[in-house]
């Protein structure tokens, strides 16, 4: 199998993130929204179609979708190292302020403004809803994908839980494959990915022996450095939907183990939804705020590597095969109802 080679620099990469990773409020979906225009419309980095694809690829994935999205972006543009500069620079500013933010907890205790929290979660509403609105219109545009959309919307309205998200999505799939005519085979320009099939086998077979494996690791060596690893790997294995699905999971590994009081959980959950970037930076606030070594920077960069490796080993061991399930009829169908139920 030949390997399509990369057309750009890591460093490129670093820096359309890390502006994307500074001004990018709002949760997933908005997140996609900023993707969109960033490197479909103004940069064209990647087609309508290769990124709605992205898309849903993402969506069946446990993990946060948007940083998954964005590796896939990176990756495809600048190799491995593109795809940790694409991590980097959309992480790791609001995983620096919630650790600095955790940390200014620890010497100052949580006398804040009142409205300082508030108040920059206010002023997201409107950036956030633009996003969704432009890739809305995109990716609903005939009636049976804006039924689809709205059908979706409602089901986790009224139940939002993340089997509900895992039904929809399958249930989108489902009646795309129904109502929509097989689209036609559109002339698209494959994804350039540096990776082999072999190579990414592999790195499936790591994801699940990790899966697997450190919680075993965990009890034959107990060490608070390892059960902080195998906490926060397994959130980021297990979690469908991203966002803020991960929250009573990552509250049932830290607050009953007394790693973190349910006083400190809270604010630097607030905290986390007033920063730009992925929610997911979460586990950085939750790594510093331990009562344990490792906490401070070591164990807020700790967690936030566990929780984001199983998307990058995921995402790469992915991509190699979704050129061909991409191309065919019935899957592009059924990628037409995932992506409006991702609206």
């Amino acid at each position: 199998m030949q390997i399509p080679p990369t057309s750009g620099h890591p460093f490129e990469v670093l820096l359309v993130f890390l502006r994307l990773g500074l001004s990018a409020f709002g949760g997933p979906v908005a997140h996609l929204g900023y993707f969109r225009e960033e490197f479909v419309v103004r940069r064209r980095w990647l087609s309508e179609h290769s990124y709605t694809d992205l898309v849903a690829l993402c969506q069946f994935l446990p993990g946060p979708a948007s940083s998954q999205v964005g590796i896939a972006i990176g990756l495809t543009r600048a190799g491995a190292g593109g795809a940790l500069a694409a991590w980097c620079g959309f992480t790791l500013p609001s995983a620096v302020a919630l650790i600095l933010f955790a940390l200014g907890l620890a010497h100052w205790g949580e006398a804040l403004p009142a409205g300082l929290l508030q108040g920059l979660k206010t002023a997201a509403v409107a950036v956030v809803a633009q996003a969704v609105w432009g890739m809305g219109r995109s990716l609903c545009p005939d009636v049976p994908r804006i039924a689809i959309a709205a059908a979706a919307a409602t089901a986790v309205l009224l139940w939002p839980a993340a089997w509900m998200q895992l039904i929809v999505i399958a249930l989108a799939a489902a009646t795309a494959l129904a109502l929509l005519s097989p689209p036609t085979a559109e002339r698209h320009q494959p994804l350039a990915v540096p990776l082999g099939r072999g190579s990414a086998a592999a790195l499936l077979g790591l994801f699940f022996l990790l899966l697997f494996g450190l919680p075993l690791l965990a009890r034959l060596w107990p060490a608070q450095a390892m059960a902080l690893f195998d906490s926060f790997y397994r959130a980021g294995s297990l979690v469908f939907g991203g966002g803020h699905v991960v929250l009573p999971l990552l509250q049932a590994e830290v607050v009953p183990n007394g790693w973190v009081d349910q006083e400190r959980f809270l604010a630097g959950y607030g905290a986390a939804q007033a920063v730009p970037g992925p929610l997911f930076t979460f586990a950085a606030f939750l790594g510093a705020s331990m009562n344990q070594a490792p906490t401070g920077w070591s164990g807020g960069l700790l967690a936030l590597v566990a929780i984001f490796l199983p998307s990058f080993l995921l995402v790469a061991g992915a991509l190699p095969f979704w050129e061909a399930l991409r191309a065919n009829r019935h899957c592009r169908a059924a990628l037409g109802g995932v992506n409006a139920a991702v609206v």
